[in-house]
């Protein structure tokens, strides 16, 4: 028998190499709303909403002044961070663009409504919400069938509080 993952398991946290601790900091917590909970000298920092301990890392142990990873390189894709409402999705987008943050793209997958872009870093960043899963799309015997649609960015922003 294989093993299969307790189906709480969630991801706990996302921990990213970056070249400028301060600047990283800056984009997390201004662009992104994340609270700076403790930083070890210029080395490490740890962010989180919330009051949890930490949901996003940084550190430059192996990337001070480094340059992100070329395209057609293996390694992250993106982090993707869950908002538990529309609402709450068209704020943090509202403050991505007022901040002059380019979208890489959006979509409506069916099961969530998702945004992208970079970090200063170069990291990909998907900030999303979804959708209540007796609304997920179906084939016809049951299977889940995600979609990749545009989405409605200025109907999401109309849910935004300013």
């Amino acid at each position: 028998m294989s093993y299969t993952a307790d189906p709480g398991t969630r991801i706990g946290h996302v921990h990213l190499k970056v070249a400028d601790l301060d600047r990283a900091i800056d984009f997390y917590t201004r662009v992104m709303g994340f609270d700076l909970v403790q930083k070890y000298g210029a080395a490490a920092a740890f962010l989180s909403a919330g009051g949890y301990h930490h949901h996003i890392g940084l550190n430059t142990w192996e990337s001070r002044g480094g340059s992100p990873a070329p395209r057609g390189h293996t390694g992250l894709y993106h982090a993707a961070f869950l908002y538990p409402t529309r609402a709450a999705l068209a704020r943090a987008l509202h403050q991505v663009i007022s901040e002059g943050v380019t979208l890489d793209g959006a979509a409506d997958h069916g099961v969530s409504e998702a945004l992208y872009f970079r970090d200063p870093d170069g990291n990909g960043i998907e900030i999303y919400t979804d959708r209540a899963p007796e609304d997920w799309p179906r084939d016809e015997n049951g299977q889940l069938s995600m979609v990749n649609e545009p989405l409605d960015i200025a109907g999401l922003l109309s849910l935004a509080d300013g």
